[in-house]
């Protein structure tokens, strides 16, 4: 059996590669960046450093790995065509980047009379099989014959897995540190083959639902912890460090509480306050686990993204408006997320961050919102308030935003 992984990263090698190795497959990674291509060839296996919140660690050894360059689209289609099950964890931004290669591939495997093949989505995205059909299908002949051979899996994946420093890279490439979390949700519905059995792969009928909780609740919240640990303190540095201030924390929790809320009137067949409460609850502990040293800068970073409509903190906004919940906390999370300027370790800001910094964030809030949160000035006009109106308190004095805003 063989799984072929788009993106040898954070997600690909911690969580998807680790799990299809532990159950016997064969992992195939596509990958851009020439020394963990080699690397995973020469070795044929990585490391992946577990840190629990209590300090300890534990060392797990991936095997059966290899890897082929993106660039070599030819090795890559074979590699498609004879696959068991395709993954794709590039980041969304990337996905377009991938689109050809895939499309290569499922020719080459139709031309070979192969069987059906499912791909695993694994991007932190709604509505993700809509937007990989429609770039797939750009690539493919009008003839293709999509709908009987592929089959696209959304997913919903809540690992957290920090940046590597300098130094750890230099020592080891390949080596991970991620959190002791190994689960892949997925579409139990859109399979067309067998849903692989595999521990820590984990069927939902309604997927949409843990997807919305995963944007809205987790990456909503992860994302606010480090804007207003960044406006709090800009030399702080670490997840951690924003969510052990007590302002910080509550302001988080209640933002939760607010998508909770949300989402439990949406999915109310899947979610109540008994199970959203320990999800909640689960991830405030995770977000505060030291040993991780998850960074403020790389989970606030890409503001363009995570400013867009249907992202973590606009889309959650407007699913508790639509269900007459408050969204003052969340408001609070998209006004502390204008002000952020985290800087990675060699003090530079994100590509599209130094954009946002130089080109959007000087032509003032409304234009953000209606440009970059598309949100509309008559129907929403009640969210565009509470966000300036916050934005206000705040920006005369980010360090001291708590004492401004009424809890």
């Amino acid at each position: 059996m063989k799984i072929v992984v788009f993106g040898a990263g954070n997600i690909g090698r911690s969580l998807i590669g680790y799990l299809f190795s532990r159950a016997g497959y064969e992992v195939v990674f596509v990958d851009v960046i020439d020394e963990i291509v080699k690397a995973l060839n020469e070795r044929g296996r990585y490391k992946i450093v577990v840190v629990e919140k209590n300090g300890s660690s534990e060392i797990i050894w991936v095997e059966n790995v290899r890897a082929v360059h993106a660039k070599d689209i030819e090795k890559v289609s074979d590699e498609i065509a004879s696959a068991d099950v395709i993954a794709a964890a590039v980041g969304a931004n990337n996905l377009p980047n991938i689109y050809v290669t895939i499309a290569k591939g499922l020719i080459r495997r139709y031309n070979l009379s192969k069987e059906q093949i499912d791909i695993l989505i694994c991007e932190n995205i709604r509505n993700a099989s809509k937007l990989f059909k429609d770039g797939l299908l750009k690539f493919l002949p009008e003839d293709y014959p999509f709908d009987s051979m592929v089959s696209l899996i959304e997913t919903c994946t809540g690992k957290m897995v920090p940046l590597m420093t300098q130094e750890q890279e230099k020592e080891d490439i390949l080596t991970m540190i991620a959190e002791a979390y190994d689960k892949i949700i997925v579409d139990a519905k859109a399979f067309k083959r067998e849903i692989p059995n595999i521990k820590g792969i984990i069927p939902k009928e309604n997927i949409t639902a843990y997807v919305d909780q995963k944007l809205f609740i987790h990456n909503m919240g992860h994302a606010m912890t480090a804007y207003l640990g960044h406006i709090t303190d800009p030399n702080m540095k670490y997840i951690w460090e924003a969510i052990s201030n007590p302002y910080i924390y509550e302001a988080i929790k209640r933002a939760m509480w607010e998508s909770g809320e949300a989402l439990i009137r949406e999915y109310p067949s899947e979610f109540n306050r008994e199970n959203m409460g320990e999800y909640i609850e689960d991830l405030l502990k995770r977000f505060n686990n030291r040993a991780l040293n998850d960074t403020i800068y790389r989970v606030g970073r890409d503001l363009p993204r995570k400013l867009s409509r249907n992202d973590r903190l606009i889309g959650a906004l407007l699913l508790k408006k639509k269900h007459s919940i408050s969204f003052f906390y969340n408001s609070l999370g998209v006004a502390s997320a204008l002000l952020f300027r985290g800087k990675d370790k060699d003090g530079k800001l994100y590509l599209t961050d130094e954009v946002f910094v130089k080109e959007i964030y000087p032509r003032g809030i409304d234009f953000i919102l209606s440009e970059i949160c598309k949100l509309d000035p008559i129907k929403e006009k009640d969210v565009i308030d509470t966000i300036k109106k916050i934005y206000g308190f705040i920006f005369k004095d980010p360090k001291n935003w708590y004492t401004t805003i009424k809890w």
